[in-house]
């Protein structure tokens, strides 16, 4: 069982959400304003939070914004039906997924779901060392050269997933299916825009034996550098 946080304006939209919740055997909490949701965070520990993009008092960039200085909770953002930019302004501040309304509950459960397989994953306790890059999959830490380096739960794991397969070739389709789930409904897209992300946190450190390759038409793989 786990704990999750929805944060909607709309009341008729959380009551459905929580009832689909509590049947998946759910805990759940209810904010219906980015205040009332940050104070409810303050209090309690959550395994996933669901986030609205518009909400009154505080909207969903600035609470994503302020959550993520705080915590690595999976956090899937709410969005606008067509709206790419507050998809990718979402993902840029941190969040870990996206939902487009109007959605099916099928479909939040089911992203609720893979994060829940995710967190609840037995491999953990394992550390990967790599030049001047160190992974801790037990605590989801991650240095470069000593320094920590602030990854979302999502970019952590696409990093691990390379870096503990050197060489290997992955594709978009592939690293979907691993780390978002069979049943995620995104596209590749989702892929490269966590990519993209992973590789502006990681480009400050130039003295690097190793890089995130992109093979063109195919997917990404990681490898030592030139």
């Amino acid at each position: 069982m786990g704990r999750i946080l929805i944060v909607d304006d709309n009341i008729q939209i959380t009551e459905i959400l929580k009832r689909f919740a509590i049947k998946e055997d759910l805990f759940v909490d209810v904010a219906h304003d980015g205040e009332e949701a940050w104070e409810m965070y303050l209090k309690n520990e959550y395994d996933v939070i669901l986030l609205d993009v518009m909400m009154p008092k505080l909207d969903g960039y600035q609470l994503c914004k302020r959550i993520r200085k705080e915590s690595m909770v999976p956090i899937i953002m709410i969005t606008a039906k067509g709206e790419d930019y507050e998809k990718i302004m979402g993902l840029d501040l941190g969040a870990d997924d996206y939902i487009v309304k109007p959605f099916s509950v099928a479909e939040v459960m089911a992203r609720i779901r893979a994060i829940l397989r995710r967190i609840d994953k037995t491999d953990k306790g394992n550390i990967l060392e790599y030049g001047n890059l160190k992974l801790d999959l037990d605590s989801y830490t991650s240095e470069v050269s000593g320094e920590d380096i602030l990854l979302t739960k999502k970019e952590f794991e696409l990093l691990w997933t390379l870096a503990s397969n050197e060489n290997k070739v992955f594709t978009r389709e592939n690293l979907l299916d691993s780390l978002w789930g069979y049943d995620y409904y995104g596209d590749s897209r989702t892929v490269d825009t966590h990519i993209k992300r992973l590789r502006a946190k990681l480009s400050k450190f130039k003295d690097s034996n190793w890089t995130i390759k992109t093979i063109r038409g195919v997917g990404y793989k990681f490898e030592k550098g030139d």
